[in-house]
């Protein structure tokens, strides 16, 4: 079946946009459709289509979500040449979030596969996914990708950068041994919405809210190392920056903490990785502070990062470095690697 006509529903009463978003399922066995949310995509969004366009398995809905964006005029010109191959919806700006969930309520497809604005899919994704899913059945598979971009990161494979280890579950994606890569998704429609889909409130570690809350309500997630997925890193992007990322985290663990019923294993994990993160906020203050010359203040901030650290080693060696900084601080300069590595590099642009 073609990909859905152009539709606009921003104008639309409350009561039809919940008609449409209950129109009749494809009536094709392991239909997809593609949820792209789009804020400030302009320059990007036509090479996201064209690498859907070219999958070599087509999929059978194309959405591509207006997150209220202050470059609409420039988004629906490059838009235009798709008319007629894509779904086109507009909304208020609520956040990816928001308009990844409009995405999945207007879809009339089995599975939903997900696509960032400045990303690109290589032209066997689809195809491979689908092969992987009947080989190995999931609610949700994600791939791995490479880096593109004006980043140091560019032509290393993300599971390089934010390792996937072992079985998906709840606990490994709470310590991170698993971090489900977002442009690399795709997930059962019906898991997604019983999950409670994305949660708007959040703008950061939003996708992780929800991979975890599918988790712990048994939802099967599996990943495979095909590399399917260009993903562009580039400033001003949500994930750029670290220290919000971390807090973006502590943020989204504490909420999980409190709408899930928990284990009591389950709550210390969250409550460990949360005082992992304040941790490292320290630390990368310590830094700034550290490379601004401004030694003592990077002491106190790295005893502080230890004070709130709960592993032992990692506790032990941040009491060893802040001695070298209050002892010899201009020697430490030369060594400062310990300080490089943010934890937040398993979330980031999931990521």
């Amino acid at each position: 079946m073609p990909p859905s006509p152009v539709t606009d529903t921003s104008g639309r009463a409350a009561s039809e946009v919940s008609q449409l978003m209950q129109r009749a399922p494809h009536q094709r066995a392991d239909s997809v459709a593609v949820v792209i949310p789009s804020y400030n995509a302009a320059p990007f969004i036509a090479a996201a289509l064209e690498s859907v366009l070219r999958q070599t398995r087509p999929a059978d809905e194309i959405i591509v979500v207006n997150d209220g964006s202050p470059d609409t005029a420039e988004l629906e010109a490059a838009l235009a040449p798709f008319v007629g191959r894509i779904a086109y919806l507009k909304q208020a700006n609520g956040g990816p979030s928001a308009a990844r969930n409009r995405g999945i309520l207007a879809a009339r497809s089995d599975y939903v596969a997900f696509l960032d604005s400045d990303d690109t899919w290589l032209p066997k994704c689809l195809e491979t996914q689908l092969r992987v899913l009947h080989e190995r059945p999931a609610d949700l598979l994600y791939s791995n990708g490479i880096v593109v971009g004006d980043t140091p990161a560019a032509g290393h494979d993300l599971m390089g950068l934010s390792p996937s280890r072992g079985a998906v579950t709840f606990e490994s994606l709470v310590t991170l041994r698993c971090t489900v890569l977002t442009s690399c998704v795709i997930a059962r429609r019906q898991k997604l919405v019983d999950a409670g889909l994305f949660e708007p409130r959040f703008r950061r570690s939003e996708d992780f809210h929800l991979w975890a809350r599918l988790a712990h309500r048994g939802g099967r997630i599996r990943y495979h190392r095909a590399v399917l997925v260009r993903h562009t890193r580039r400033e001003g992007s949500l994930s750029h920056d670290a220290e919000a990322m971390a807090r973006g985290a502590i943020e989204t663990f504490q909420d999980l903490r409190r709408v899930l019923p928990l284990t009591r294993r389950e709550a210390g994990l969250l409550t460990r990785q949360v005082a992992r993160f304040e941790s490292q906020i320290a630390l990368d203050q310590g830094k700034r502070s550290f490379l601004d010359g401004g030694y003592a203040t990077a002491a106190t901030l790295v005893g502080r990062a230890a004070d709130l650290e709960p592993g032992r080693w990692r506790r032990l060696r941040l009491r060893m470095l802040q001695t070298g900084l209050q002892v010899a601080p201009r020697l430490m300069r030369r060594t400062y690697g310990a300080l490089r590595r943010p934890l937040t590099a398993g979330l980031a642009k999931s990521v």
